[in-house]
């Protein structure tokens, strides 16, 4: 499956802070430099998820804030059952 994310790197604390219109946001303490950020929205995901990081690739939005990420290993039903999904 693939999502939306809104990443918000630098932040005090690793943490899904929920829904923003239809993309997840993810505060990450990485910086974004050098890819860091981006390992570290992977691990975050895949602890959330209870899936290996190896089955999460960021397909678009490598260095933007926005990004498309597909999810391995997981169907959007899951995945709504172990994150929530976003407001209608």
């Amino acid at each position: 499956m693939q999502i939306d994310i809104k990443v918000v790197p630098g932040a005090s604390k690793d943490q899904i802070s929920g829904w923003l219109g239809s993309a997840l946001k993810l505060r990450v303490r990485a910086a974004p430099e050098k890819g860091k950020a981006n390992r570290a929205v992977v691990a975050l995901l895949a602890e959330a998820l209870n899936v290996a990081p190896a089955a999460i690739r960021i397909e678009r939005g490598h260095t933007r804030a926005l990004k498309r990420v597909a999810i391995d290993d997981i169907d959007a039903g899951e995945f709504a059952r172990r994150l929530g999904s976003p407001a209608p």
